[in-house]
This record gives C-alpha cells, sequence and structure tokens, in this order.
C-alpha cells in the first residue's frame, strides 16, 4: 500500500473513514498542512468515541473504556475507545485545542490529516486501500511529502508507516470483534449515571463482554482465544470500563473549571 500519485477513474469512488470529511488521493505534488504536534483537527474535538486498532488495547484501557459497537444490528462489530459521555463531547481536549497530554493519544488521531480508504470500482469495493487526504489539509503553504524527484521524504516515510501499519492492525482488530461475537459473548449495555450537577447521563449503543459468558467457554475455545491473542485484549477491554467512572470525574472537573472561569469573568467585567 503506496501512496497515490494518479486521480481515480471516473467510474470509482472513495469512501472516506469514520469522522473524515471530503478525501482525495495523495498525490506527491500535493502540500499538506499538518496539524502542530498535540494539536487538535476541529475534526476530532467533538467526537465522544473513536475506533481502536488491535496493538493499542493496553493503552486505550489505561485512560479510555473500550466498547464494542455494532451498526447493523450485531452482524458485525467495531471496537472503539469512549472519549465523552454525551454526543459532540470529548472530554480529553483541552482549553488550546491540544490532547491532554496525561492520556494516550490513539493513532487514529495522529494519523490525520492522512487516511487508509476503501474504494470501489464499478459498484464493486476493492480489497486494496488507496493513501488519500483530507482534501481541505491541501495548502500551497503546508509541508511536501515528497521531493522534486518524487522521492519521499523522512516525514512522509513515517506517516506511511503509520498508515499502513495502522491499517493491517485496524483488519485484525475487526477480526478479533468478529471472532468474540461469535462465540456469543458480547451483551449490549447502557452506561447511566447521575452527576452530582444536572441531569442523569445514559450512553447506549454498546456492547461488552460478559464474564460469565466468557467464563463459561470450553476449555479448547479459551485456549484459542489465547493463541490468537485476543484473551489478554478481551481482559483489557473488561478491565477498562472502569473508566467510565474516571470519564464522570473528568466531566465533574471541566464543569467545575468552566463555572469558575466564568465567574471570575464576572467579576472582572
Amino acid at each position: 500500500m503506496t501512496a497515490a500519485t494518479a486521480q481515480p477513474a471516473e467510474n470509482m469512488s472513495i469512501s472516506p473513514p469514520f469522522a473524515y470529511g471530503e478525501i482525495v488521493p495523495l498525490n506527491k505534488t500535493h502540500r499538506v498542512l499538518v496539524p502542530q504536534r498535540g494539536k487538535i483537527t476541529p475534526a476530532f474535538r467533538n467526537l465522544n468515541a473513536l475506533p481502536i486498532s488491535l496493538v493499542e488495547f493496553p493503552l486505550i484501557a489505561r485512560d479510555y473504556p473500550i466498547v464494542f459497537v455494532t451498526a447493523d444490528a450485531g452482524k458485525t462489530y467495531a471496537v472503539f475507545a469512549v472519549l465523552g459521555l454525551e454526543a459532540q463531547s470529548n472530554l480529553f481536549l483541552m482549553s488550546d485545542n491540544t490532547w491532554d497530554r496525561r492520556a494516550y493519544l490513539p493513532a487514529y488521531v495522529r494519523r490525520y490529516p492522512f487516511c487508509m480508504a476503501t474504494i470501489t470500482v464499478d459498484g464493486k469495493m476493492r480489497d486494496e486501500r488507496l493513501v488519500c487526504v483530507e482534501k481541505k489539509a491541501i495548502r500551497d503553504k503546508g509541508d511536501r511529502m515528497f521531493d522534486e524527484a518524487g522521492a519521499p521524504l523522512p516525514e512522509w516515510e513515517q506517516q506511511q508507516k503509520l498508515l499502513v501499519e495502522y491499517e493491517a492492525d485496524l483488519v485484525r482488530t475487526n477480526e478479533m470483534a468478529a471472532h468474540v461475537a461469535s462465540l456469543g459473548v458480547l451483551e449490549p449495555f447502557t452506561m447511566q449515571a447521575r452527576p452530582n450537577e444536572g441531569a442523569p447521563l445514559a450512553l447506549s449503543g454498546m456492547a461488552r463482554v460478559n464474564e460469565q459468558k466468557l467464563a463459561d467457554l470450553d476449555a479448547a475455545k479459551l485456549k484459542d482465544l489465547m493463541q490468537r491473542g485476543y484473551l489478554g485484549r478481551i481482559f483489557a477491554h473488561m478491565a477498562s470500563l472502569d473508566n467510565f467512572q474516571r470519564l464522570l470525574d473528568r466531566r465533574a472537573s471541566l464543569a467545575a473549571r468552566q463555572s469558575a472561569a466564568a465567574s471570575s469573568q464576572t467579576r472582572s467585567s
């Protein structure tokens, strides 16, 4: 999977990944405005969940709840990290539009504005992925990814490595989610909480591994999960659900800071 150097054919359509806007194949002549390290583009400021990859599970589980999500009534599942308890609420976004440096920054965010996109030709989806870039990130004042001879610059070599490795790992994540679902151990759940102030919260549309159903699997299936490298990820997912309380605490802390700032502004005006 390498960077595209030609425009797509008229009969080819490109599907942008979750949270991306209009994307185009990356061309060697493009100059791309890459966000400063730690700065979060508007595309990710109002998201309350993001897809994660298999290798990230241990890192994600330290800070975020990991949940299974389905958009087709349980036929397929994806794995997401929960960032907030309400729609359009990213509790890890700081006031200066940076991601909280105390928390792990998901690879899904780090790869922006680049991505690997699926392509459809004559109505049929292809197996290969195309290296693309958010169209609005292409700027005259942006950074070059390739030199005048068309050779990749060091910055692009690092970014492409992240893209390719992440995309491959995302495929493995989807394979894991499908396998876990096939074992019948997933159950839908709703996170409900009553903050000290404000209305009760309810976040639905999620699934988790049922601990008892997992324990009831026969030894051969449990051994297979371990050999595939899935069992450790399942345990990380289950432990990460305690982070819902941390999100609630983070929400309360953020509300307190905003209230204090508003009071200070009122006194000074």
